[in-house]
């Protein structure tokens, strides 16, 4: 399957790398020089209020987005119809738009955390190392549903994903974490 924007990267059972272990990576952009993309199922204890002091208080969920550039925060959501500067990502999704925007539509509650979700840092891969992994069957490709993003809980993603493409990626999501619990 094409890698374009809007897939998302299901880790196989397997993959023993800690940064991607049952990760479901969502693709934000493909181009030429290498790929961006973001964890959406590895949760942290923060608020976005919490890591940028003049930050409106909303409740929404932080995720660490992968291991490029933790001195950023990025936000996937719904609202691109009313926040400037918006990237389409795929139906019901966007990432990014105009910052202050994004603050005043929190503020006066044209925002919550329905519609967001913030990423400490992205997942990131140079101009065919991506396509590298591919080929070793670290990655299984799917397309993205905005109900994974914003109506499946993060801990359970990997493992919803999974059962939903059927057949033998339902056995595959019951696999333990823990091979010695099997």
């Amino acid at each position: 399957m094409e890698i374009l924007p809007g897939k998302i990267l299901v880790a196989e059972p397997f993959m023993l790398d800690s940064q991607f272990k049952r990760s479901v990576v969502l693709i934000c952009e493909h181009e030429e020089h290498g790929t961006t993309g973001f964890i959406l199922n590895k949760v942290l204890e923060f608020k976005p209020n919490e890591l940028l002091p003049d930050f409106p208080q909303i409740n929404a969920t932080v995720g660490m987005g992968g291991p490029v550039a933790i001195d950023t925060l990025h936000y996937l959501h719904n609202v691109g119809d009313i926040l400037d500067d918006s990237i389409k990502i795929c139906n019901g999704l966007y990432w990014g738009g105009n910052f202050e925007q994004l603050k005043f539509l929190i503020e006066n509650k044209l925002v919550s955390k329905d519609n967001i979700r913030f990423f400490i840092g992205y997942s990131g891969w140079t101009k065919g190392q991506l396509e590298e992994e591919l080929s070793e069957k670290s990655w299984i490709v799917d397309d993205m549903d905005a109900n994974y993003m914003f109506r499946t809980k993060p801990f359970v993603l990997w493992q919803t994903v999974l059962h939903n493409r059927g057949d033998r990626y339902t056995v595959l999501a019951q696999i333990p974490e823990l091979v010695s619990l099997n």
